[in-house]
């Protein structure tokens, strides 16, 4: 589960770094800054119901602060 997790998150980091690459490389005339941007957000949103199902299934639980 961490790893799933782990993965989805360095694609979340990769792909805003690449938005930030293609914004400062193309000064903000091309549109692969608003896909490298959109992709971030559908992994965010993939990210947020995966955990959602997973605890629904008992995969996960909450520990609480410790």
């Amino acid at each position: 589960m961490r790893i799933i997790v782990g993965l989805a998150f360095g694609g979340i980091l990769v792909s805003l770094g690449s938005a930030l690459f293609y914004l400062m490389r193309d000064q903000g005339r091309s549109k692969r800054t608003v896909k490298a941007l959109t992709v971030r957000i559908g992994l965010s949103v993939a990210l947020f119901i995966f955990v959602l199902i997973a605890y629904a299934l008992g995969w996960i639980e909450p520990t609480g602060l410790r």
